[in-house]
């Protein structure tokens, strides 16, 4: 696999739940329009670490799979 496609693979991985969890709101309506009293999904600090850890797995796997296309 080429390190673009695991730096993408490895954006989709952070994005997706991040994204996800942006589109639900607890106050909201049935029709999905946040009400007025509803406040912003806001992402915590551990949710923050533990993407850059999946992030950065994702870069050490890419960097170790050069790595091995280089010695073949």
């Amino acid at each position: 696999m080429s390190r673009r496609r695991l730096a993408l693979l490895a954006a989709a991985a952070v994005a997706v739940p991040v994204l996800a969890g942006c589109g639900h709101s607890a106050g909201g309506t049935a029709s999905g329009t946040p009400s007025a009293t509803s406040t912003p999904a806001s992402t915590s600090a551990d949710q923050v670490q533990q993407m850059q850890r999946k992030v950065d797995a994702a870069q050490s796997a890419a960097d170790a799979a050069d790595r091995d296309a280089q010695s073949n």
